[in-house]
């Protein structure tokens, strides 16, 4: 075997492994009872063998320039200067002036030679920053610890995740993504170094402080992403610091509290903890931090940590590894190493060892003195301390340093957190959750229509984000109970039911499930058919004993919104499921361990940067929304915009009313008008279609036998859906059931319902069931226009409505419920919703002076829908932006969604095709399409095979094939009248569609 120490080294250290064999045997007993997870046996069957410098990988190309540079700064230096070049000093930005100002007399006075930042803000640090450079003769060195990026020291910063998460995704190229990233923000900030990525193995799941900070257990994969992570980093002109020298991972004692011991032979180390090292020194690493550990196996002396030890530091780290990069040690002010050496002696020994700078040293003015004085007594030779200096000063110069400029503080916020950050943070979540069980398939769920789903949580923590997209998907029901016994008794009735644990996003925070946790999972999953999904650290699970009751088991890693909205996505099978665990728990699950999932084409959500559109673009979308609100165009809006299946923008404005201060949100329900043709009805027509029910040359007289005798006998179903039959636009079929003050007459209406009059109208008001007869007996009696020329007509769908029901022997309502809104969790697309929902979940359509004579809320606008107890074909559906994409998706997917065949594609592009372009009518079979010339009702700006339709109400949704882009807009513009339709006037949604499609980056 290849040793790691000069022969000397080898004698001293076998004589005394002989003569203290017991001492050293003991050191592998251990009595502490934490169970130590064994590395994989293939972490014993490679080593690796460091590359010669020459076929190494250097990020930082050595120049003549940087040694002309080094040497002459080096050659101007004071013996004070060159020692305090050693010295990296904590700094804080949120501190006081008695703080900064002892900075800068260490500054001025003792020459250090560098900073690390701990807690603050961005804009503090940099103008601390920018104060201390100036006040230094040769330029600070810069670092911070940002494993997860700045914001594990900075508010107003973005955090990625924990390198445990980024262990779980198996694409490289996404960590590497994070590393470029984080270099970045670093390099924006004038900082030189990340204290990153950590390097250890966490092979022991209660190591008090790696954990959730290593990329897991596995040599190759912690290698393999450390590497990426590094990588991307130093590409943006920022030194990496691995750490912790030789390996933190199999620990029991955290470093800032005490020594831990790690007690492996040196074959061992050699094959598992220092393997990282090696290999990613062949690939570039810039700079190593050295731990505070006692490593028996490669230090003789008792309790004596490495970042001190002459053998780790030099002989193993420098000659055997051949490192000759910057050597950090781990903050001195430690316990691990300061309560085994007085400040200045510890910053001597470790400055002998072989470290390059001092970190964090409790005493800087004792520590360059005691080094001053080593020197004069010549403990510390002239050439040790030229080879640090000036390695220190030629990174200086790779930094940039030998021509210093201030960190320019105007849009430093903004500049450090890119949109970027949080398109790369939903694809890390897409790659890294990961899925451990799924009995029978039940993931990713599917037949909403047969499901009842309940929601438990447990934990501790917040869980807004997971459960409001659950019910995105479909109907979830929040299930609360302070007893078991309740709980179960009130999940009873449910199909499936999903576990959140959801633990706050520390990362030393204990994640495990209390015992009343334990107990209340176990119960509910002997008892219920359980998806478990543990947003917190895969280590949560290593109390639980047995899984055999848990059906659906995902680790999700981490808390945040963005963890949560992933994760309900892949449950519904928007995303497929792709992370591998990158630790074991107990014998139940292993290191790789990670199932598959099916991906269903239902909406999932994402970064618009991620479907190749612009953030800062559809920003604009705000100030049209809030422009037509201060405007008194709208009391309220939703707009959704979606594209390649993803929503990536969906936002609420305004209230109820003007002078309301209740607030649209996103689960507001909405009067949709005339939306209610291709959300409600068209669907159900395209099915009948596709069974050959019906087709383009149909006559209404077939459809519905109560035209057989009429004018409009012989009108073809394509005549009929192109509005191009000659109907009239509509008929005020309500003014005949009112008197001359425009009352309800008795004689059609009743306060109290019977079965005569059965039909709500409005509150306290019931028509007569049989209107409905009189209603189509006058469009049967209409003008027929001669000229089959395009004229927009209510009739088409109030046709079509009762041929559905004729055909289908149900009611409209239930018909498209059944069919198509249950089947695609479209649960917030209801007619009458008042009979299903709260009043205050549905914003108020308008003050009726002229009909009904109240405020309508929850009870259908459209006078003609009214006539017919809230269900036509035409008009009467509520819904919100969110359902009214899935069945715009569902369309843009020619019929499927949740990969269930609706219809054939056939059938929807025999219904997206503009039959009579030619003779300057638009439409397609039910669909709006692109204005031929002139205005409305799109932005002239999408392509002719796009499709949607409006609403008086103030709706309007569109989707685009071309860019598979769908746009939502949603309103109450009616409220409190409509006089004018300034929405339309100013052209609002139209300004917004364009916005969306000025977006599109690619």
């Amino acid at each position: 075997m290849k040793t790691i120490f000069s022969r000397v080294a080898l004698c001293i250290v076998l004589l005394f492994l002989v003569s203290n064999c017991v001492t050293i045997k003991n050191k592998f007993v251990s009595t502490d009872p934490i169970v130590i997870i064994k590395p994989e046996i293939s972490d014993f069957e490679e080593v690796y063998i460091p590359q010669t410098k020459s076929a190494r990988k250097n990020f930082f190309k050595d120049s003549e320039a940087e040694n002309r540079w080094a040497d002459s700064i080096f050659s101007q230096m004071s013996l004070q200067e060159k020692v305090g070049q050693l010295f990296m000093v904590a700094a804080y930005s949120n501190k006081d002036n008695l703080h900064t100002n002892a900075i800068e007399k260490l500054i001025r006075d003792h020459k250090i030679g560098g900073l690390i930042f701990f807690q603050g803000g961005p804009l503090r640090q940099a103008n601390l920053t920018n104060r201390y450079q100036s006040k230094s003769k040769i330029p600070l060195f810069i670092g911070i610890d940002a494993e997860w990026g700045l914001s594990m020291r900075l508010d107003s910063t973005y955090r990625y995740p924990w390198n445990m998460t980024l262990g779980a995704i198996q694409d490289l190229k996404l960590i590497e993504n994070v590393g470029e990233l984080m270099g970045k923000e670093s390099r924006r900030m004038g900082v030189h170094f990340n204290f990153a990525p950590v390097l250890d193995i966490n092979t022991n799941p209660k190591n008090p402080i790696i954990g959730n900070r290593s990329f897991g257990e596995n040599k190759f994969n912690v290698t393999e992403k450390a590497i990426a992570l590094m990588s991307g980093v130093q590409r943006q002109g920022v030194f990496s610091t691995g750490k912790h020298f030789p390996g933190h991972g199999d620990t029991s004692i955290d470093s800032h509290l005490g020594l831990p011991t790690v007690s492996f032979s040196k074959e061992h180390l050699d094959k598992v903890e220092l393997y990282p090292y090696n290999k990613i020194i062949d690939e570039g690493l810039a700079s190593v931090m050295v731990g505070h550990l006692d490593v028996p196996s490669l230090e003789f002396r008792q309790n004596y940590p490495t970042s001190i030890s002459y053998n780790v530091v030099t002989n193993l780290l420098q000659n055997e590894l051949k490192f000759d990069g910057l050597i950090f040690t781990d903050a001195l002010n430690m316990k691990g190493v300061s309560k085994f050496k007085k400040p200045g002696d510890v910053d001597l020994d470790a400055f002998l060892a072989g470290n390059d700078i001092l970190l964090f040293s409790e005493n800087v003015p004792l520590g360059i003195e005691t080094i001053m004085k080593a020197y004069e007594d010549k403990i510390v030779s002239e050439e040790r301390l030229e080879q640090s200096v000036k390695k220190i000063l030629k990174y200086k110069f790779k930094a940039g340093l030998h021509n210093y400029k201030p960190i320019a503080v105007q849009n430093l916020i903004q500049e450090i957190n890119p949109v970027a950050n949080e398109a790369l943070q939903y694809q890390l979540y897409e790659n890294a959750i990961t899925v451990l069980k799924n009995d029978k398939n039940l993931l990713p769920i599917k037949d909403l229509n047969l499901q009842k789903i309940a929601y438990v949580k447990l934990g501790d923590d917040f869980n807004t984000k997971f459960v409001s997209t659950l019910k995105k998907y479909t109907e979830v029901t929040e299930i609360n109970a302070t007893s078991l016994d309740s709980l179960n008794l009130k999940l009873k009735e449910y199909s499936t039911v999903i576990i959140g644990y959801h633990k706050a996003d520390k990362p030393w925070k204990n994640n495990d499930f209390t015992t009343t946790e334990k107990l209340w999972l176990q119960e509910i999953a002997k008892n219920n058919r359980v998806i478990l999904d543990v947003f917190a650290k895969p280590y949560s699970l290593l109390p639980i004993s047995n899984f055999d009751d848990i059906e659906g088991l995902v680790v999700s890693y981490q808390n945040n919104d963005i963890a949560q909205e992933v994760s309900a996505e892949l449950l519904f099978g928007a995303i497929e499921s792709k992370g591998k665990l990158p630790v074991s728990i107990n014998e139940s699950f292993k290191v790789n361990d990670g199932l598959s999932t099916q991906k269903l084409n239902r909406l999932g959500f994402t970064a618009p940067e991620n479907v190749g559109m612009s953030s800062e673009k559809l920003k604009q979308i705000d100030v049209l929304a809030q422009k037509a609100i201060a405007g008194k165009m709208a009391p309220g809006v939703q707009v959704l915009v979606a594209r390649k299946g993803k929503v990536i923008y969906q936002k609420a404005f305004g209230n109820y009313t003007y002078d309301s201060n209740e607030k649209v949100t996103n689960e507001t329900i909405f009067d949709v008008a005339s939306v209610s043709k291709i959300v409600g009805t068209l669907p159900n027509v395209m099915k009948l279609y596709d069974q050959n029910k019906i087709n383009l040359n149909t006559t209404l007289a077939e459809m519905l036998p109560i035209f057989a005798a009429s004018d409009k006998k012989d009108i073809h179903f394509k005549e009929l859906l192109t509005h191009s039959a000659g109907l009239v636009a509509w008929i005020p079929f309500y003014k005949a059931t009112l008197d001359s003050n425009n009352k309800p007459l008795s004689k059609y209406y009743r306060k109290l319902a019977d079965s005569q009059f059965s039909k709500k109208v409005a509150d306290s008001l019931f028509i007569r069931n049989d209107y409905h007869d009189t209603i189509m007996k006058m469009i049967v009696e209409s003008k027929l226009s001669p000229k089959k020329e395009y004229k927009y007509s209510d009739f088409t769908f109030i046709i079509l409505g009762n041929y559905l029901e004729r055909v289908m022997g149900v009611s409209l309502d239930v018909l498209a419920t059944e069919q198509f809104f249950k089947p695609i969790g479209a649960t917030n697309t209801m007619y009458n919703p008042l009979t299903k929902i709260d009043k205050n979940r549905i914003a108020p359509t308008e003050v009726d002076n002229y009909f009904r004579h109240q405020t309508v809320q929850g009870y259908v606008h459209d006078m003609a829908a009214a006539l017919e107890g809230g269900v036509a074909g035409h008009a009467g559906l509520f819904s919100n932006a969110m359902d009214i994409a899935k069945i715009m998706q569902l369309f843009l997917q020619k019929g499927n969604y949740g990969d269930q065949q609706f219809f054939s594609e056939k059938t929807f592009d025999d219904f997206n095709t503009c039959y009579f372009c030619s003779d300057g009518n638009r439409r397609g079979l039910g669909f709006d399409k692109p204005q031929l010339s002139g205005d409305s009702p799109t932005c002239g700006c999408v392509s002719m095979s796009s499709f949607g339709h409006t609403g008086f109400t103030g709706i309007m949704t569109w989707a685009d094939p071309k860019t598979e882009i769908i746009y939502v807009f949603i309103s109450n513009r009616t409220y409190p009248t409509n006089p004018i339709n300034t929405l339309s006037k100013e052209h609002i949604r139209e300004d917004i569609q364009k916005i969306i499609t000025e977006s599109i980056l690619n």
